[in-house]
């Protein structure tokens, strides 16, 4: 797990802000995959897991961005 403390919360923000893009962008991804007349569901559920992983990058990022707030 990667220690946030060593950044700057401008460099957290702007890794924040490019995982929330790759995130919609899987998100794109497999919704068009899902489209296909035969979907592939192990990419598919690869994709999935890749894009899980990035939200949970996400929150973390979030969560050492503002410890105060509780989700």
């Amino acid at each position: 797990m990667i220690d946030y403390s060593n950044f700057s919360d401008e460099a957290l923000e702007a890794r924040l802000a490019e995982l929330r893009q790759d995130h919609a962008d899987l998100d794109a991804a497999i919704q068009a995959l899902a489209l296909a007349p035969l979907p592939d569901l192990v990419v598919i559920g690869r994709l999935k897991r890749k894009k899980l992983s990035l939200k949970d990058e996400m929150a973390r990022i979030a969560d050492f961005l503002n410890p105060d707030i509780i989700a």
